[in-house]
């Protein structure tokens, strides 16, 4: 995502959060993904939404694993769920839009190759849009407000073919809800499999350390 706004000419300002998820070793991925892409300037959040919990992701709930991707459902909303938070993610990023000037936040959402997160479809971001515009400075004194969410209708093999033609590192990221300390990928819970997935529609062989060697 951060590719395709610097190749669509924009000068992005990174966000990411802290925000209680059991996965935090993501920051360090978003530290390099953020260097690498040379932007104007990167802000690590710090929220806790450990206070309320009610996900694997934030509260001491096992994160489920899987042998395949094809075993992950889609027909309820999983456990890694983690309530609102892109609601509360884009209102942090309304305001640092604000602060820095920008008509413009993109945001990685996607509604295909995913594991049924609501807050990932594009009635959700319309609606957010919407009220973004009715609730800014900005967006009452005329400057309206734009959500990218380039990947919303991508799957993952596309995303990984478009990240590779633009020059993205996929060695630098990190997908994994459980990783270890080392920083190496579980291989099993749903994001996992899903970007392994991709990778493999690609034709690609993804770059990142697995606590299993993958086949």
């Amino acid at each position: 995502m951060l590719a395709i706004a610097k190749d669509q000419g924009f000068e992005p300002y990174a966000l990411s959060f802290r925000y209680g998820q059991r996965h935090e070793v993501e920051l360090a991925a978003a530290q390099r993904v953020a260097e690498a892409a040379g932007v104007a300037r990167h802000v690590v959040c710090g929220i806790d939404l450990r206070v309320f919990g009610g996900s694997a992701l934030t509260a001491d709930v096992e994160v489920p694993k899987h042998d395949s991707a094809d075993e992950i459902g889609d027909d309820e909303i999983p456990i890694t769920y983690v309530p609102a938070r892109n609601t509360v993610f884009l209102s942090f990023a309304l305001a640092y839009a604000e602060v820095v000037g920008a008509a413009d936040i993109f945001i990685g959402v996607n509604a295909l190759d995913y594991s049924g997160y609501p807050d990932c479809r594009p009635e959700y971001i319309a609606a957010y849009e919407q009220m973004a515009n009715l609730a800014t400075r900005a967006g009452v004194e005329g400057t309206q407000l734009k959500i990218h969410t380039p990947l919303i209708n991508l799957t993952k093999a596309e995303t990984v073919e478009l990240g590779t033609k633009l020059g993205v590192d996929y060695s630098l990221t990190l997908s994994c809800y459980d990783p270890d300390d080392d920083g190496r990928s579980c291989g099993h819970c749903d994001s996992c499999l899903l970007r392994l997935r991709g990778f493999a529609d690609a034709g690609l062989s993804d770059p990142v350390s697995y606590q299993e060697a993958i086949a």
